[in-house]
C-alpha cells in the first residue's frame, strides 16, 4: 500500500508535460479542464487509501519507499524517496483535496482565456512540486520542491503578464511575480545554509536520521548554538515561504494572478510550506527555546500586523491576503510555543475556509467584471445567492464563531499562547487583539460586498451567479469550513471525554519525540479555558455587530468619523506601513545605485571592459609594427634569417 505515495506527484507531473506540450492544439476547454483535474483528483484518491492504511494499521513509525537513487559521493547518499505518516499524508489531503476544487473552480473562471491550457499546466506543475516538498524523505528533495513552487508561483502571479497592476513600484503583473520570486530567494538562503550545518552535524540528510540522532542526543544538544543556528536558519527559511516578517511584502502583490491561483498559494499550497517545515523539524525546534521564542513572537507580530491593514483596504483580494499573513501568524505562535499539532489542526481549517473566501471573491470579481474594489459593489446578496451565502460561512469560520472550523482551532492556539511556559498573557493579548480585527475586517467585508446599496454601474456591470463549476467547489469548501472543525473537537467542548482530539491523536507518532523532549504533558480542561473562549467569542460577536450596524448606514458615518479623526493612522494603515518604500530607501534603491555607479561604470566598464579592450589595442598596435616588417622583398628576408642565424651561432659558441 505504502508505494502508492510514488504515484501521488507523478499523476500531476504527467497533466504538466501533457498539457505543456499538446494543449495548444486541443481547442476543448472542458477537456483540458477535466484532464488537469483528474490529474489531481487521482492523487486524491490514492491520498485517502494511504489515510485509511495508516489508521487502520496504526503504524507508529515511518516507511521509507524508495523510487531511485540521485546522489551518491562519499557520505552524501541522497535518494528520490518519499516518506509515508501521518504528517506527510495530512498535507497530501489538504493539497490534492482543495487543489482539486480549486482545479475544477477554475475550468469556469478561466473560460475563453488566451491561455487556457497554459494555466492548467502551471497549475499541475505547483501540486507536483507541492507533494515534492510534503512527501520527501530528506531535506534536498524537499529543497527542490521548495524551489519548485517558487518558479510555479512565479509563472501564475505573473500569467497576466500584460495587465497593469497597482503596487508600490510596480507596474505590471510580471513585475508581482518577480517580487515574490526575489523575497523568497531571501530565505531560501537560511534553507540552504541550514542545510549545510545539518549535514555537517549529523553526517546525513534524511528526515528520519536527522531527528532520531537528536532526539536520542537531546542533553547534548539542547540548546546548543548549533541547532539553535540550524533552525534560526531553518524559520528564515519560513518566513520567506509562509510571507512572515521581515519577508511578507511579496504575497499581498501575489494578487495579480488569477483568483485561483490566490486560492491554491493561500489556502493548500505554498504559503503552508513553512508551517510543515517547522513541524517536520519539531525535534530540531524544541532543542532550541531560544528559536521557539522567536518564532511564537514574530508570528505574533506579524498576525497583528497583518491583520491591522486588513482593516482599511479595499481591494476584495488584499482584504483576503492580509488575512492569510495574519492567519499564518497564528499557526507559527502555536509551533512556537510547542502546540505543534494545533498548528497542523489550523492550516487543515484554514485550508477549508480560506480556499472558500477567495474562490467566492473569484465568483464576485467574475460576477463584477473583474472589478475588485468592495467600495463599488453593494447588493450582490440577490443576485448572487450561492456566492453569498458561502462567503458568509466562510466568513463566521475566520472570525471564529462557534461551532464553525476556525473556532475550534483558532481558540485552541490562543488557550496554548495563554497557558504554554514559552507564551503568556502578553502573546495571548496581542493574538486576542488580532483575532478582533480580522473578525471586524471580514465581517466589513462581507457587509460592503453582498449588502446594502447597489454602488456599482449598471450600464456596465452586470452581476451575475457563477457557473456549476465554480459553485460546486463553493458548496464543498463552504461545507468543509462549517464541520471541518469537528475533526479535532477541543477538550473544553468535551470534558466529559478522556480520549485525546482525533487529530491529536493521529498525529501524535510525529511529535512524540519533539513532546519528549519539551516534557509537554497534556492539559486537563481548565476554568480558564471557558473565561478565554468567552473573550474569544465575545470579540467575534461583538465585531459581527459593529461592522453590521456601521456598513448598514448608507452614508459610513461611524468609519468615516474614525478615519477622519485618525487621518495619519489610517494612511499609515493603507500604506501598509510603508515596509515597501522602507525597503526601497534602504535595501534596493542603495544596491542599485551602487550597482550602476560602482559595479557597472567602475568596476565593468573601467576596470574589466578596460583590462579587455586595452589587451585588444595592445594587440592591436603591435600588429601594427609588426606589419611594417611585412615588406615582400625576398633580398630583405634573406638578409634577416642570415642575421637570424649568424647570432644564434655565436651565441652558442661564446656560452
Amino acid at each position: 500500500m505504502q508505494e502508492l505515495i510514488k504515484f501521488l506527484p507523478l499523476f500531476p507531473l504527467i497533466g504538466f508535460v501533457l498539457i505543456g506540450i499538446f494543449g495548444k492544439k486541443i481547442k476543448n476547454e472542458k477537456l483540458i479542464g477535466a484532464f488537469a483535474s483528474l490529474m489531481v483528483g487521482i492523487p486524491f484518491i490514492l491520498s485517502i487509501m494511504l489515510f485509511y492504511h495508516l489508521l487502520s494499521t496504526g503504524s507508529q513509525t515511518p516507511e521509507i519507499v524508495h523510487v531511485f537513487t540521485w546522489i551518491a559521493t562519499g557520505a552524501l547518499n541522497i535518494s528520490v524517496s518519499y516518506q509515508v505518516d501521518q504528517l506527510s499524508v495530512t498535507f497530501a489531503l489538504i493539497i490534492t483535496g482543495i487543489g482539486f476544487l480549486i482545479h475544477v473552480y477554475s475550468i469556469g473562471y478561466m473560460h475563453g482565456d488566451r491561455s487556457f491550457y497554459r494555466f492548467f499546466s502551471y497549475l499541475n506543475l505547483f501540486i507536483f512540486m507541492m507533494l515534492n516538498l510534503v512527501l520527501a524523505s530528506n531535506y534536498l528533495l524537499t529543497f527542490l520542491g521548495w524551489e519548485g513552487v517558487g518558479l510555479a508561483s512565479y509563472l501564475l502571479i505573473g500569467f497576466w503578464y500584460d495587465k497593469k497592476f497597482e503596487g508600490v513600484r510596480i507596474t505590471w503583473n510580471g513585475d508581482a511575480g518577480m517580487k515574490a520570486f526575489v523575497v523568497n530567494r531571501i530565505g531560501d538562503f537560511g534553507f540552504l545554509i541550514a542545510m549545510f550545518l545539518i549535514f555537517v552535524t549529523f553526517n546525513s540528510l534524511d528526515y528520519v536520521s536527522v531527528s532520531e540522532t537528536a532526539a536520542a542526543n537531546y542533553d547534548f544538544y539542547m540548546n546548543s548554538a548549533i541547532i539553535t543556528i540550524i533552525t534560526l536558519m531553518l524559520f528564515l527559511g519560513c518566513t520567506g515561504k509562509s510571507a512572515q516578517l521581515p519577508l511578507s511584502v511579496w504575497l499581498p502583490d501575489a494578487m495579480a494572478g488569477p483568483t485561483p491561483v490566490s486560492a491554491l498559494i493561500h489556502a493548500a499550497t505554498m504559503v503552508t510550506a513553512g508551517i510543515f517545515l517547522v513541524a517536520r523539524n519539531s525535534v530540531l525546534f524544541s532543542l532550541s527555546e531560544s528559536t521557539m521564542m522567536v518564532v511564537a513572537v514574530v508570528g505574533a507580530i506579524t498576525a497583528l500586523t497583518a491583520a491591522s491593514i486588513g482593516l482599511v483596504q479595499n481591494d476584495i483580494k488584499k482584504v483576503l491576503a492580509y488575512s492569510t499573513v495574519s492567519q499564518l501568524g497564528f499557526m507559527f505562535v502555536a509551533l512556537g510555543v510547542g502546540a505543534f499539532y494545533i498548528g497542523i489542526f489550523h492550516v487543515m481549517t484554514h485550508a477549508f475556509f480560506k480556499g472558500l473566501l477567495f474562490l467566492a471573491a473569484g465568483s464576485v470579481i467574475h460576477g463584477m467584471h473583474h472589478n475588485q474594489n468592495i467600495k463599488q459593489m453593494g447588493g450582490l446578496k440577490k443576485y448572487m445567492p450561492i456566492t453569498s451565502k458561502t462567503f458568509f460561512i466562510g466568513t463566521l469560520a475566520i472570525a471564529g464563531i462557534p461551532l464553525f472550523s476556525g473556532f475550534m482551532s483558532k481558540d485552541e492556539i490562543l488557550w496554548y499562547a495563554w497557558s504554554s511556559h514559552l507564551g503568556g498573557w502578553w502573546l495571548w493579548a496581542i493574538l486576542a487583539i488580532a483575532a478582533l480585527f480580522t473578525a471586524f475586517y471580514m465581517f466589513r467585508l462581507y457587509y460592503l460586498t453582498f449588502t446594502g446599496d447597489e454602488r456599482f454601474d449598471h450600464k456596465h456591470v452586470h452581476p451575475h451567479e457563477s457557473p456549476k463549476t465554480m459553485t460546486f467547489a463553493l458548496v464543498v469548501s463552504a461545507i468543509l469550513s462549517a464541520f471541518g472543525g469537528f475533526l479535532n473537537l477541543p477538550p473544553a467542548l468535551v470534558p466529559w471525554s478522556h480520549a485525546d482530539p482525533l487529530l491529536k491523536s493521529w498525529l501524535k507518532p510525529i511529535f512524540a519525540d519533539a513532546n519528549m523532549i519539551m516534557g509537554k504533558h497534556a492539559h486537563g480542561v481548565e476554568p480558564m479555558m471557558y473565561v478565554l473562549m468567552a473573550v474569544a467569542t465575545s470579540i467575534g460577536l461583538f465585531m459581527w455587530y459593529v461592522a453590521r450596524k456601521w456598513y448598514s448606514d448608507p452614508q459610513w458615518s461611524a468609519p468615516r468619523g474614525i478615519a477622519t479623526s485618525m487621518k495619519g493612522i489610517h494612511r499609515l494603515l493603507f500604506n501598509k506601513y510603508k515596509l515597501d518604500e522602507f525597503y526601497f530607501a534602504t535595501l534596493i534603491d542603495p544596491i542599485y545605485a551602487m550597482s550602476k555607479n560602482f559595479m557597472w561604470r567602475f568596476t565593468d566598464i573601467k576596470i574589466i571592459d578596460g583590462i579587455i579592450n586595452g589587451s585588444a589595442k595592445f594587440v592591436e598596435q603591435l600588429g601594427e609594427r609588426v606589419r611594417l616588417m611585412q615588406s615582400g622583398i625576398a633580398q630583405n628576408y634573406a638578409i634577416i634569417m642570415m642575421v637570424g642565424i649568424i647570432s644564434i651561432i655565436s651565441w652558442l659558441m661564446f656560452n
